[in-house]
């Protein structure tokens, strides 16, 4: 279950640089098992217990872009919500997420081209206060003048 603040479209127009949203979420056997199924990335690090025990993460750990997929819960949900469109993402994977880990997606504004309508935004995921992804995302955000 996701854990959100108040959802919304804020428009191009009301956007300000410093602004944030998050959202926080515990990762679940099932996310993981739901995640291989649609991507049909079954690598046994994320799957099979005695495979990723034996691993540099000693135990199973959640797909990087299931993680990377909660920054997009945050921009198409909250800011700038419905209606935005996704133009870029860099990510960097610093840690794992294991099944039980309660992940924090955070995106903050970091600019506004008010005439193309594109906004930046430094992005990452932390459990237990640690970064374990860090990115900056572009999006095409939403305008009153086209509605």
């Amino acid at each position: 279950m996701l854990d959100n603040m108040p959802r919304g479209t804020i428009c191009i127009e009301d956007i300000e640089i410093g602004m944030m949203r998050y959202l926080h979420k515990v990762v679940t056997d099932r996310d993981i098992e739901m995640f291989a199924e649609i991507s049909t990335d079954h690598n046994p690090v994320h799957l099979d217990d005695d495979y990723a025990n034996d691993t540099i993460f000693e135990g199973r750990i959640a797909h990087g872009m299931l993680t990377a997929g909660l920054i997009s819960a945050v921009i198409g949900e909250q800011l700038p919500g419905h209606g935005t469109v996704y133009l870029g993402q860099s990510l960097k994977f610093l840690g794992p997420v294991r099944p039980g880990d309660r992940v924090t997606a955070e995106v903050e504004v970091t600019n506004i081209d008010l005439r193309r309508r594109r906004v930046s935004m430094d992005t990452r995921c932390l459990v237990n206060g640690k970064k374990i992804l860090v990115g900056e995302a572009t999006v095409l955000a939403p305008s009153r003048k086209f509605d």
